[in-house]
């Protein structure tokens, strides 16, 4: 079977991709036509066609106009309605958003602040007629990073949650800075002080977040940034944040017809002969008050074992394993990469853990098997940074 048509869309920008038809006794050409078109379509915008030719395929941006005719594509389960509603107070904005942030500029009877707007963003994917999207997953990270910002009380090592804006998204603390992984990438070497506070004050974020009984879930280099002004380490990106409240599944199960309300069985018909007595049927159990949540994989080599293997029951530990690797490249200043099907085996290159100075005995610990005394995340672990006379 050949696939005929590939169609990609998000919210502002369609691609329509062509691929060649291979059969040749099917003397049918490939089609050319319109672009898919979604609910956020502006009715006055001009349309521009921007073409242009990649190898044997040829590939069409639109931008959306008045005259595209494609059926109209609705997600099932569609991000932007998690604003939609009237903003609750947990959601609008904690008390004083901008406390300990310092304002870019300053008139008569205002101060204005620069922040991050984050806001969802929908993929839909039509291969061969058939549509697919990203809505439940972008929902699902929506929802699990609204439920870090709306619980975790404020704290200098993770990013500041300023409120959210209806129908657009979260308002996050803008941060100046790069992230660990252009740090270690760009410099050639750390001072044991400067390891060693970088490892406090993740260690510090860390344990705080843990105290309210939700993971991080994608702990890595690229989703921990230093500020510029003051090497202040600040934690982002809590979309595969889990609570430790939940019941976890595997990504590959189906959680949402889990956590459905059972339906009871059918009451038999009674004989058309002989109406008896209706059998007793036990009523069925009570759901779970639990929630369902799945951990997925994040950033490699960063994540753990027993996620990589859809085993993970303790997501505190695989933030333990996550943690120690971001150590690893913190004293060894350099990036560091673990074979995939290695990983899974809970197993380390050769040498892998030589010749660390700093954080050698403690990424040994956090490196261990999840069940075989993983070494925990405490803020008793935090160490004495070295005086310099």
């Amino acid at each position: 079977m050949h696939v005929k048509r590939v169609t990609l869309t998000s919210k502002k920008n369609w691609w329509m991709v062509e691929l060649d038809e291979e059969d040749k006794g099917a003397g049918t050409p490939a089609q050319t036509h319109a672009a898919i078109v979604s609910e956020s379509t502006a009715v006055n915008e001009p349309q521009v066609l921007r073409p242009s030719v990649t190898g044997t395929h040829r590939i069409t941006t639109y931008e959306p106009g008045p005259h595209a005719s494609a059926p109209i594509y609705t997600p099932p389960n569609q991000p932007t309605s998690i604003f939609s509603f009237p903003t609750p107070t947990s959601y609008s904005a904690p008390p004083n958003p901008t406390q300990n942030l310092a304002p870019c500029a300053t008139g008569s009877a205002s101060e204005l602040f620069k922040c991050i707007v984050k806001k969802p963003n929908v993929v839909q994917l039509e291969i061969n007629g058939e549509m697919q999207s990203n809505a439940n997953d972008v929902t699902t990270q929506f929802l699990a990073e609204l439920r870090v910002y709306t619980t975790v009380t404020r704290h200098r090592n993770i990013t500041a949650f300023l409120g959210s804006l209806e129908n657009v998204g979260m308002v996050l603390e803008y941060i100046d800075g790069h992230t660990l992984w252009d740090v270690v990438r760009e410099s050639p070497g750390f001072s044991i002080e400067k390891k060693i506070d970088y490892h406090n004050q993740l260690l510090d974020g860390l344990t705080h977040l843990h105290s309210f009984g939700l993971s991080h879930g994608d702990l890595s280099l690229l989703n921990v940034q230093a500020t510029f002004s003051a090497d202040t380490i600040k934690l982002l990106d809590f979309g595969r944040s889990v609570s430790i409240d939940s019941t976890f599944a595997s990504p590959d199960e189906d959680i949402y017809q889990q956590q459905e309300f059972p339906i009871p069985p059918p009451r038999p018909r009674p004989n058309s002969r002989f109406i008896g007595k209706s059998p007793i049927i036990p009523p069925p159990p009570p759901p779970s008050t639990r929630k369902v949540e799945q951990i997925h994989p994040g950033t490699r080599p960063f994540s753990a074992p027993e996620v990589l293997r859809g085993e993970c029951q303790d997501p505190l530990l695989a933030d333990a394993y996550s943690f120690g690797m971001i150590l690893v490249c913190l004293d060894r200043c350099a990036l560091v990469d673990v074979k995939p099907w290695e990983q899974r085996k809970d197993a380390l290159p050769k040498g892998f853990l030589d010749g660390l100075e700093v954080f050698g005995e403690r990424c040994a610990q956090y490196l261990k098997r999840w069940d075989q005394g993983r070494r925990r995340l405490v803020k008793e672990d935090m160490m004495d940074v070295p005086i310099q006379l």
